[in-house]
Formats: C-alpha cells, sequence, structure tokens
C-alpha cells in the first residue's frame, strides 16, 4: 500500500550522531517534530534547533516550505535561526579577526536564506555592516565577505536603498573609484551601485556625479571579464535610468571615446567566448543607442519652419548644383517656383509644389530627410549620380530618390525596432553595429544604392514601387540574419543577393509549397505526421534531460543569480538547484530540488504564471511574458516559476512539460520542426518521381472483364519451353481465378500441401477419397508467372518445392506430397505418400503437374524472361 500524500520518507543528520530515518507527517506542527528528533538524540531545549537543507541551498525548513520537501530528502538539525543570526551579530563585534572573517563569511552564505536574513535585520544587523564599510578599517577578503552580506540582505526586500547613508555610498563609490583595490570588492562595488541606480532618482544623480564615464571605460578596458561585466552592467543601469536628454549626452560622450570600437576589437572580438550576460548588454547598448532616432521618427516636419524649409532646398541645390548657379535674379517668383517644382519633382517628392507635405507622415517623420542630407553630403557622388540616372529616363521608369529614401527609412526602422523598449532578456545584437560610427545612417547610404540596383534589374515602372521596396526588405533581412561582422561585408552580400537570385529563392519556396498541396502529397504528410510527432517528443525529453540553465529576475533589475533544472534520465524526476556563474552543465546530483513528474499537475504560460503577478511593476515587459512559465506541482499546488533565456528554449522547455503531462505540444515550434522533418521525409520519399506531375486525384478504375474464364494460349513456338500447368484444388468452393487472384489465396495459407505430378496423373488419390466434391479448373502459367509464384511464395515463408520427372520415369506412381510449415513455426518438412492418411482436411490443396518435362536450355530460359 503507497504511502498518503502527507508522509514523507526522508533521513535527518546530525554531526557526531547516527543519522535518522523517520516518515514525517505534513499535518503535523513542525516543533513537535522537532522535539521528537531532539528526543531521538537526548538533546534538550527543542526549541533552539531548526532543520534545514543538508545539500545545496543551506535553507531553513519553516512551516511556509515544508511542502517542498521531498521523498528521499537530506535533512540536518542544526541551531534554529535566531540563534544562528545572534551567534553570527556577536561574532562581527568580536576584536578577534579570525572570528570576524569567519562569522562574515558565514553570513554571507546565510544571507540567501529569507528566514535568516529577517532574523539577522531585526537585530539591527545591517547597521553592523554600515559601520564596517563607512570605518574603512577592513579591506580584503574580510571586506568582499561584508559587501556580499550586504547584496544578499538587500535581495529580500525588507529594507529600501533609498534608506542608505550618504557615508556608505561614498565608501563604496571609492572603491570602485581606487585604482589599487582587490578586484573582488570593485566587482561587488559596482554591482551595489548597480541596484541603486534605478531605485530613486536621487541615487541615480549621486551615482552619476561620483563615478564617472571614464571610470568606467577604464573598467572595461581591464582583462578581468568580471569586473568589466559588472562595468558594463552600471554603465547600462546609467543610460535606462537617464532622461532622453542625459542618455544623448552620454551616448555623445561615448562616442568620442570610440566606445564601439573597443568593444568590436576586445569584447566582441576577444579570444574568450562571448556570455550571455555580456551579449544582453550589448544588445541593450545597441538597442538604446539606435533610440535616440525615435524622437526625430516620430517628429513631422513642419512645413513653416524656415530651418527644415532650408534643408529641403539644400537637398535640392546638393542634386542640381550646376543649374542653380544660373543666374536666377532675372527670374520672375513664379518662374523660379516652376523651376524649383520641377527639381523636386526630378528628386521624387510626390508633392513637388509642396515637397514638406510627404514628410508630414510620422514615422518615419523628420528622420528620412536626415538620412537624405547624410546621403547628399557624406556620399555627393553616389547621390548625383542615382538622382541624375533617374531624371534622364522615362518618366515611368525613373527611380523616386525622395519616396524611396522614405519608404526605405521606414523599412530599416521597422527591421531595427527603432522605438520599441529594450527587452529583459534578449541578445541579439549586430556585430558590425559596435564597429562603425553613424550606424543607422551609413546603413540607409547603402541600402537607397541597393534600391536603385533592384529597381534597374527589375526594370520597374512606378507602379512597381511597392513590389522593388518589398524584394529590398526581403535582400536586407536574408543579409542581416547572416550577421555581417562589418558594414562593408554587409555591401558586399546585399549586393551579391540580386533579383535573379532573390527569384531563385521565391520559386524554390514556392514549387516547395504547390509540391506539398498536392492531395495525394497531403495524404502522405497525414501518414507520416504521426512517426514524426513522436520524434520530436523524444527530441524534446532528451533536450530536458540536458538541461538549460535559467536566470532570476525581479521586477527591479536583471539578476545575476543562475539557476539549473534538468530531467532525470528516466523522465520521472525534474531536478533543479543554484549554480555559479560559468557552469555550464551541472551533474543531477548538485542540484538538490527536485519535482516527481507523478506530482505535477499543470503548465502556466505567460500572463497566468503567478511570479508575472507578482511584479510590482504595473508595466509588464511583453518580453518577460512571452518567456514566461510555470509547472504546478503536488496537492498543495506549489509552482516552480521559470524565465526562458530564449524563445526558442521556451518552446523546448514548454513541450517537453507537456509531453511529461501527457498533452499536445503546442509551440510554434513543433510546428516548424514539423514541417521541416515532413519536408525532408518527402523529398525521400518522393525522390523517384522527379520531374513527374503527381496528380491532383487517383486515376479511374477501369471496369471489370465480362468473365474471369481466362487461359493463356499457347503457341506453336512456345510449346519446346518448360511451363507449368497448375491444377488447383480448393476446398469446399471451386476456383478460377487469375494470378493475382492466386497469389491473394495464399497469402491466407498458414500451411500447405503440394503435390508435384505428370500431367497424366489423375487427380489426387487422397483427395478424392474424402467424401466432398471437388473441381479441379486447369489453369496454365506461362514459365515468367510461375517463377514469379515461386520467388513471392519464399517471401511469404512456403517454400514450394518441386522435382522434374522426365518422359522415361513411371507415370501413375503415387506423387510426392511435401507438407510445409510457414517460415514463423520453423520450416518442418515430411515426405508422405499419397497413399498415406493426411491431416489437411480443414486447408486447401494445391496440386501442381508438370506440363513438359524437359527443362530448357539457361538461353532459352533468359529469353523467355
Amino acid at each position: 500500500m503507497p504511502p498518503p500524500k502527507d508522509v514523507v520518507k526522508i533521513a535527518i543528520q546530525m554531526v557526531g550522531a547516527i543519522p535518522q530515518l523517520i516518515e514525517l507527517q505534513q499535518t503535523k506542527p513542525l516543533a513537535s517534530v522537532l522535539k521528537d528528533v531532539c528526543d531521538a538524540w537526548s538533546l534538550p531545549n527543542a526549541e533552539r534547533y531548526a532543520l534545514q537543507y543538508a545539500d545545496g541551498r543551506q535553507t531553513y525548513i519553516t512551516e511556509s516550505n515544508r511542502g517542498e520537501i521531498k521523498n528521499g530528502s537530506i535533512l540536518r538539525l542544526t541551531t534554529s535561526p535566531d540563534q544562528e543570526a545572534e551567534r553570527l551579530y556577536n561574532g562581527i563585534r568580536s576584536n578577534n579577526v579570525d572570528v570576524k572573517t569567519d562569522s562574515l563569511k558565514k553570513l554571507a552564505s546565510l544571507s540567501q536564506d529569507v528566514t535568516f536574513a529577517q532574523e539577522f535585520i531585526n537585530r539591527n544587523g545591517l547597521k553592523l555592516i554600515f559601520c564596517i564599510v563607512e570605518e574603512g578599517n577592513d579591506t580584503g577578503e574580510m571586506l568582499a565577505h561584508t559587501l556580499k552580506a550586504f547584496m544578499e540582505l538587500m535581495e529580500h526586500d525588507f529594507v529600501s536603498w533609498e534608506t542608505l547613508s550618504a557615508a556608505f555610498i561614498k565608501k563604496i563609490v571609492s572603491y570602485v573609484n581606487m585604482n589599487a583595490m582587490d578586484a573582488s570588492v570593485q566587482q561587488l562595488s559596482l554591482s551595489i551601485l548597480e541596484n541603486m541606480v534605478p531605485s530613486s532618482r536621487l541615487l541615480f544623480d549621486l551615482v552619476k556625479k561620483e563615478v564617472t564615464v571614464d571610470r568606467l571605460l577604464t573598467h572595461l578596458q581591464v582583462t578581468n571579464t568580471q569586473l568589466q561585466l559588472k562595468a558594463m552592467a552600471l554603465l547600462i543601469a546609467l543610460l535606462l535610468a537617464a532622461t532622453d536628454a542625459e542618455r544623448r549626452d552620454m551616448m555623445e560622450y561615448l562616442r568620442e571615446k570610440n566606445i564601439r570600437q573597443f568593444i568590436h576589437k576586445n569584447i566582441i572580438h576577444s579570444s574568450e567566448p562571448l556570455g550571455d550576460e555580456m551579449a544582453h548588454y550589448l544588445y541593450v547598448l545597441q538597442s538604446v543607442s539606435l533610440n535616440l532616432h525615435d524622437r526625430r521618427m516620430r517628429t513631422p516636419m513642419d512645413p513653416y519652419s524656415q530651418e527644415q524649409r532650408e534643408l529641403l532646398q539644400s537637398l535640392r541645390q546638393a542634386a542640381f548644383e550646376s543649374e542653380s548657379e544660373a543666374p536666377t535674379s532675372n527670374f520672375s517668383t513664379e518662374r523660379r517656383r516652376s523651376l524649383c517644382a520641377k527639381e523636386f519633382r526630378k528628386l521624387g517628392f510626390m508633392n513637388n509644389s509642396n515637397p514638406a507635405e510627404d514628410l508630414r507622415r510620422a514615422p518615419p517623420g523628420l528622420l528620412a530627410l536626415d538620412n537624405m542630407l547624410y546621403f547628399s553630403r557624406h556620399t555627393p557622388n553616389a547621390y548625383s549620380r542615382f538622382v541624375l540616372e533617374n531624371s534622364s529616363r522615362e518618366d515611368k521608369h525613373e527611380c523616386p530618390f525622395a519616396r524611396s529614401s522614405i519608404q526605405l527609412t521606414l523599412i530599416l526602422c521597422e527591421i531595427l525596432h527603432i522605438g520599441e523598449p529594450c527587452s529583459e532578456t534578449a541578445q541579439a545584437f549586430y556585430p558590425m553595429f559596435f564597429g562603425q560610427d553613424h550606424f543607422f545612417e551609413e546603413l540607409f547610404c547603402i541600402c537607397i544604392q541597393l534600391v536603385n540596383k533592384t529597381w534597374k534589374e527589375m526594370r520597374a515602372t512606378q507602379e512597381d514601387f511597392d513590389k522593388v521596396l518589398q524584394v529590398v526588405r526581403e535582400q536586407i533581412t536574408r543579409t542581416l540574419s547572416l550577421k555581417p561582422t562589418s558594414l562593408e561585408l554587409f555591401k558586399t552580400r546585399v549586393n551579391a543577393l540580386n533579383y535573379s537570385e532573390i527569384l531563385k529563392l521565391r520559386q524554390t519556396e514556392r514549387l516547395h509549397q504547390e509540391e506539398t498541396l498536392a492531395v495525394p502529397v497531403l495524404e502522405l504528410r497525414e501518414r507520416l505526421k504521426p512517426e514524426l510527432l513522436e520524434l520530436i517528443r523524444q527530441q524534446r525529453l532528451l533536450r530536458l534531460c540536458e538541461g538549460t540553465l535559467f536566470r532570476k529576475i525581479s521586477s527591479r533589475r536583471r539578476q545575476d543569480k543562475l539557476w539549473y533544472c534538468r530531467l532525470s534520465p528516466n523522465h520521472k524526476v525534474l531536478h533543479y538547484g543554484d549554480v555559479e556563474e560559468g557552469v555550464q552543465s551541472p551533474p543531477i546530483e548538485s542540484l538538490p530540488e527536485k519535482i516527481p513528474v507523478a506530482d505535477m499537475k499543470a503548465l502556466l504560460i505567460g500572463k497566468e504564471c503567478p511570479h508575472t503577478k507578482e511584479k510590482s511593476s504595473g508595466k509588464q515587459n511583453k518580453d518577460v511574458l512571452e518567456l514566461a512559465f510555470s509547472i504546478v506541482y503536488d496537492v498543495e499546488e506549489y509552482c516552480l516559476n521559470f524565465v526562458a533565456p530564449t524563445r526558442y528554449e521556451f518552446c523546448l522547455w514548454t513541450d517537453g512539460l507537456n509531453v511529461l503531462l501527457g498533452k499536445e505540444m503546442t509551440s510554434e515550434r513543433t510546428q516548424t520542426d514539423l514541417d521541416v522533418l515532413l519536408s525532408m521525409e518527402l523529398k525521400l520519399r518522393l525522390l523517384d518521381l522527379e520531374n513527374v506531375s503527381i496528380p491532383d486525384t487517383p486515376p479511374p478504375v477501369p471496369k471489370p472483364p465480362s468473365n474471369l474464364n481466362f487461359c493463356y494460349d499457347f503457341s506453336h513456338a512456345e510449346q519446346g519451353i518448360w511451363a507449368w500447368k497448375c491444377s488447383v484444388s480448393i476446398m469446399p468452393t471451386p476456383l478460377c481465378m487469375k494470378t493475382s487472384k492466386l497469389f491473394s489465396c495464399l497469402q491466407c495459407l498458414p500451411r500447405a500441401v503440394l503435390a508435384l505430378e505428370p500431367t497424366q496423373a489423375q487427380p489426387v488419390p487422397h483427395l478424392a477419397s474424402k467424401k466432398r466434391s471437388f473441381h479441379n479448373p486447369h489453369w496454365c502459367v506461362s514459365l515468367l508467372q510461375a517463377e514469379m509464384l515461386r520467388c513471392w511464395s519464399l517471401q511469404k515463408g512456403i517454400c514450394l518445392c518441386h522435382s522434374l520427372v522426365g518422359q522415361d520415369e513411371a507415370v501413375g506412381q503415387p506423387p510426392q506430397l511435401w507438407e510445409v510449415e510457414n517460415l514463423g513455426r520453423g520450416r518442418q518438412m515430411t515426405n508422405r505418400t499419397a497413399n498415406q492418411p493426411h491431416d489437411c482436411h480443414c486447408m486447401p490443396a494445391l496440386s501442381f503437374a508438370l506440363l513438359q518435362c524437359r527443362p530448357p536450355p539457361l538461353r532459352a530460359l533468359g529469353s523467355s524472361l
């Protein structure tokens, strides 16, 4: 009988004692359980003790989390959180350096537990830590343990960051600004400042004032990757918390310091691989920089602004400088307006009399005008060539520069996600962004020339404008997906992907789609789906067995803490636990926590997850919601909360968990993988039908013949060929059939009795002795049909034995009968004569007679085949 749900079997250890194996009743008060455990070891004052996990994270067992204890858990009897907090508090105040250091080290380890942290903070322990830092007497390892303990205590949000004293903050800032300071102390100091910045505007101003950008750039240039990472984290925190004007000034200062070139050379292309955390910070830096264009993108042109009208005129003059040099003072106002309107029309403005109207749509707004001006000023030759070349074409074949620039700017903004908020988990950045100043403008200069090139390749007219821009979007998107490392490489690749290549790619995709839509192919797809879905299920479970590294995300910031989760090889238990940075695939034994798959009740996704509802921030980040999922387990419906590092991992884990729950896989990745596998399998199955059109409907079934009395008429030439006469006796119904009918009949025979007899032989005596009526129609088959029958019978497990009887052999002797078992029953054969009794009264009997005794020569046999 299985144990009840509220009883778990656990082991309890204590230093210097034999472990206890007990059955813990979850309904029994924890104080009573501790009393029983202490009594077993004869320990007084049970209230001074507590239970704690023995492996992994040292979490105290309380009434609130005792439901997480599983069968087989190993606990340790230790001092209670209040007693331990009191002991460490006194140890930190000790004058003994060794005692103080050990107490701070133990404090940094235990502060991760919320129960202990609350007890220590209630004893005014944070004030003690403040004093250690502000006095500044301790350095090195002791100071590192102090800052680590402070970080862990502040993580529980019992104390606001705004309560920190100015002296404490300045001391932390001084650790960052010092040159000769322990690297671990500087890393922790940068992490503390990173947490302070988004907490309040006052703390942001203080940190921004005390920690200069130059100092952060100095930390970025060190070889210590962890210190480099923390410096980048603080820089990103300052950029995100700044106002638009402050952010613009900071980014301009970073541009002057060539921060992009340094990142491109020393971080992206460094010898060490780029970590996920640094990839995320580079993505945020790229997003913040590109979003500086958001204001101009959303600002429409003001036709009454003198400054903006002058910019438009400068764009016109740069294109038609030689014509503008002609004296226009003698021209009337109307003449000058007509001339300007004509030139604006050549530039490609739709409203040539008032070109400002074309730029009133936002987005792209004034950003399109900025791009056109940048192109005209930094690449004047290409600009003039673009405009003059199209001015010389026919009106319907000219590529409109202004209209193309406006639409291209909008396309680039959509591809690069300008104006969208930064994701908390994304890591997708373009390496070429950090290798070029004025990245967006330079990218526009390349792409606007691509528009003109594609326009000529397509021989487009004004009616084809949207088609050309669709092709250009596809060219840009496909090239960016290759992640080129520089703009020059991007330019080379995007120009190589010309219109003909796009057509080939589209044609291939279209043909593939047409092939997969044929009715026979669709039926074949449905037959293959179950097998391939099972393959995907197995792949998902294998991926869960490998495990994934997850990050803990709070409402305030992106945390550094990592935890790992993986499925056991027998697919029965989920193991998870906290891990350190740099650990790629920890073994299952190092993951202390576990959830039996049998206890899993449901899978929650997105807004249904409790950790997305618990966020204090009212504005939910869309990206986090798309990556969040939770497992509901146990009777009490506890939840294990996840935030996947990528959408790909989210799909794999939700699919795998649905498989464990016995549900259908619902992610978009499942459909993508299924389509890929179906496409590959269909290509292999249809390989022999290449260049053969597949009909949409099956061919019509021919009408049945008028009768079934088929007989092969041997010609004179065939009389010399060895053939067979087959006398078939089927019990109890007469049989007259052709070869296929005989084959279908043989499929039903579990055993057969085969007799060879000369042509002149009478019906088999033992069959004639049966008290039944038989009909023995004669059926002649050719040598090829006989050979087909023999090969087929061997495949079906029936041995068709025969002997060649010459003309000089005696006729009328009892024919030889061969009783043959099929292959599944052992190939046993017995030789009998026709006079012997036979037990085949419930099965058909086949009697094969030899029509012609002389076998043909091999040449005749080959020619007949």
